[in-house]
């Protein structure tokens, strides 16, 4: 036999392909094609989480190919959480966007303490359960 052809078996128990290295059997395993996602912020924060506190479900996605997906929905997600929660704080603060205007620094200072207000709740709620 050439030594450049790789003989391949198949389990019959299990259906996996196998292929001969030396003396012993690998099985040819790949990884299903997932859709390429540019993670933000929260696709990251979710993701370094999975990886260092939930193991078994980062793994079982990987390798079941939905792990892009579920760090997409998560993001998209925590980005419309986060837009609302700033919505709904800005209404309830005596903010108005007059204040751009006559008191930047309260203005901003204000918006700051919403936005992370709002980011507090999406990453406690969504990114680390």
């Amino acid at each position: 036999m050439n030594k450049y052809l790789k003989e391949t078996i198949i389990d019959k128990k299990t259906g996996i392909e196998y292929h001969l290295e030396g003396d012993y059997y690998i099985p040819n395993l790949v990884l299903p094609k997932q859709e390429k996602v540019n993670l933000n912020k929260y696709g990251r924060m979710r993701l370094k989480y999975l990886k260092e506190n939930k193991k078994t479900e980062y793994s079982i996605m990987l390798m079941d190919g939905t792990l892009n997906k579920h760090l997409k929905e998560i993001q998209e997600t925590a980005q419309k959480g986060v837009n609302q929660i700033i919505d709904q704080l800005k209404e309830k603060s005596d903010l108005t966007e007059d204040m751009k205007d006559t008191d930047m620094l309260y203005w901003v200072g204000t918006m700051n303490a919403i936005k992370n207000q709002a980011e507090e709740i999406i990453v406690n709620e969504l990114i680390y359960v």
